[in-house]
């Protein structure tokens, strides 16, 4: 994400806006409250709209009168709400698939109040995409199959070719399989996990241990 976020308050005039857009040369700006809560998104689009609905779309208008109308708006008022959101532990797959099922080009991301820590955009993800084969072997080998899972890469065979990870091998308990899937898959760079592992010994039979009640008396 670009953590240096760019907002306007829910107060800011409609050419306020625009000046901020073209100063930053952004399309869009979250819309904060007075706490700074992210509470909208303004974009281009939406200024344009609101502007078309102020001046009744009518070709001969007055164009003194149709600016006028125009800056009467306020960021809040042309904004489009509730905000879609993501947080700093969204990982990119989820944040891609919030941007495409809203057709949205940027996402604020927020802290556990609601007030913005950054932004991130289609540019933003895709950017993880561009990392090499080698960088995302490396990662996966020594981050998730030596430090995270405690195994040894002798027994498990990492292969990346064009982002796509094949697990191949062995690993000791059948538990292990599904998380050392999951863990590679949010390493940034993977398009896709094939998971070819293979265990020792089927722990999901094994019988929970009992918690202990409280002493006989």
């Amino acid at each position: 994400m670009t953590s240096d976020v760019v907002t306007v308050p829910s107060d800011a005039s409609f050419k306020e806006v625009i000046t901020t857009l073209a100063n930053h040369r952004i399309s869009g700006v979250p819309v904060v409250d007075a706490q700074r809560h992210v509470i909208g998104v303004v974009t281009e689009a939406d200024l344009l709209r609101r502007a078309a609905a102020a001046q009744g779309a009518r070709p001969g208008r007055d164009q003194r009168t149709m600016l006028e109308r125009s800056e009467a708006f306020t960021a809040g008022e042309a904004m489009s709400s509730p905000a879609v959101t993501t947080t700093a532990g969204t990982t990119v797959t989820e944040a891609a698939r919030s941007i495409c099922r809203h057709g949205f080009k940027r996402l604020p991301v927020v802290d556990p109040d609601g007030r913005p820590v950054g932004i991130v955009s289609r540019a933003d993800l895709l950017s993880v995409f561009l990392r090499s084969d080698a960088q995302i072997h490396n990662e996966v080998t020594h981050e998730i199959i030596i430090q995270s899972l405690w195994l040894d890469p002798a027994e498990v065979e990492v292969d990346v070719r064009d982002g796509v990870v094949t697990l191949r091998g062995r690993v000791p308990l059948a538990s292990l399989v599904p998380i050392a899937e999951r863990l590679t898959a949010s390493v940034y760079g993977v398009i896709q996990v094939i998971n070819e592992l293979d265990y020792d010994e089927d722990d999901s039979t094994r019988p929970h241990p009992r918690r202990a009640g409280p002493a006989a008396r």
